[in-house]
């Protein structure tokens, strides 16, 4: 992998390439909402990914789910402070890009 430090919420830049500005991604920063195997799920992925890896990215005013070869995706931050919920349990991001759980309030 390109990128090991890409993980579930980080800020990422699109790389611009034929095929991102194609789509009119290129330059834009999204969030990374998960990873997959491609030959397993089926996913169209943009790029030719160099392992049978995507990564998936939302963009700001965009509904679609894009995935995503690693090498088009440029770590940004970890987009420090984001919180999330699983099953009643909360998680705070921190600089480090970790998950750590809080105390709900």
């Amino acid at each position: 992998m390109d990128n090991p430090s890409i993980k579930f919420g980080d800020k990422v830049l699109i790389r611009s390439t034929d095929a991102t500005d194609a789509l009119g991604v290129s330059g834009r920063t999204g969030t990374v909402y998960g990873s997959t195997t491609p030959s397993v799920t089926g996913v169209v992925v943009i790029g030719n990914p160099r392992e049978d890896f995507a990564v998936s990215v939302g963009i700001d005013g965009r509904t679609d789910q894009l995935w995503f070869a690693e090498d088009l995706l440029e770590f940004v931050d970890h987009q420090t402070g984001t919180t999330m919920k699983i099953s009643g349990s909360r998680f705070i991001r921190d600089e480090s890009g970790e998950w750590r759980e809080v105390n709900p309030n």
